[in-house]
């Protein structure tokens, strides 16, 4: 017997004849950063087997020049040529990159490899929902916010010596962690090459919520009057997701890691950051006046209330 997971009439009124190729509908970032560094500067002529629309091309040129990989003729930079070192996402990238110069590169390490192994590290069983909730509770102690959590999730693990036991214990993923640990070995071995310094400050919360905004601070988000959150660039309305430690908090400004579609449009793994920052990290990319133009609306008094990190 053969069970199938659509419906005979979307099969034959809804479904494509072949699958898009993936070149044509992933962010090109990656992809752009790899070519230029190969030496191929004339991407939008190059001769691609399914060529990617030329507006998510200009727009991976657009992010990498933002970033700093590019210059203004569209070269590689010094720092392009150390984040194609990296085979990460560019934002995740310069994350690391700049995290030597808040002096908390071990820890942000760990938070690019918790972060590449995607949303399944913790897990909830049936019938221990409030055990795993309560665990995991524990993580997100003083509202530090996603990354941070993250950072606290793997840094307890490597205290018990990479315990399989404490694993089981604060219901988190065995298989997802030894991934995390796999990759948090490469990235250190790159950052290395790369000649960036490992320093390590576990305790400079605001050094790594920087040195995050310093990659990320294309994908930030501030809080509206009537409770929902709009990106700051290209304005589109987007939510906390559930799974997040803020997700009851509602801080006014915050970064993110992706976004993700759902019954609407999700921020996964999100944490606070200060206004002023983006101004002071990405002056090319926000305007002072924009920034504190939007700081400064009043919310509502409940609205934007997420525990100040201590």
């Amino acid at each position: 017997k053969c069970f199938r997971l659509y419906t005979a009439w979307a099969y034959q009124h809804e479904l494509e004849d072949s699958t898009v190729p993936e070149i044509q509908r992933t962010n090109l970032g990656n992809v752009v950063l790899m070519l230029k560094s190969l030496g191929i500067n004339d991407l939008i002529n190059f001769d691609f087997m399914d060529p990617p629309p030329t507006e998510t091309m200009l727009r991976a040129l657009e992010q990498l020049y933002a970033l700093g990989a590019l210059n203004d003729k569209g070269e590689l930079t010094t720092m392009g040529r150390k984040m194609a070192e990296f085979p990460v996402d560019p934002m995740l990238a310069k994350m690391i990159i700049n995290s030597e110069k808040h002096g908390v590169s071990e820890e942000v390490a760990t938070i690019a490899a918790m972060v590449s192994i995607g949303g399944s590290v913790f897990y909830r069983p049936k019938d221990k929902q409030v055990h795993a909730d309560n665990a995991h509770k524990a993580f997100y102690r003083g509202n530090v916010g996603d990354h941070i959590a993250l950072l606290n999730v793997y840094n307890s693990w490597a205290e018990t010596n990479f315990a399989t036991q404490w694993c089981y214990e604060n219901f988190v993923q065995v298989r997802s962690m030894k991934r995390a640990r796999d990759i948090r070995d490469q990235i250190l071995g790159l950052m290395e090459r790369c000649e960036v310094e490992l320093v390590s400050n576990v305790g400079d919360l605001e050094g790594m919520r920087k040195a995050i905004t310093a990659g990320f601070f294309y994908h930030t988000a501030s809080l509206q009057r009537n409770g929902s959150y709009r990106t700051v660039k290209n304005p589109q309305t987007v939510a906390i997701h559930p799974s997040s430690g803020l997700a009851e908090a509602l801080p006014r400004w915050l970064v993110y890691h992706e976004l993700v579609l759902t019954t609407k449009e999700y921020m996964r793994v999100v944490s606070e950051i200060k206004p002023e920052w983006l101004v002071e990290i990405a002056p090319h990319y926000y305007s002072r006046k924009e920034i504190m133009d939007q700081a400064a609306k009043k919310l509502p008094k409940q609205l934007g209330k997420a525990a100040e990190p201590t």
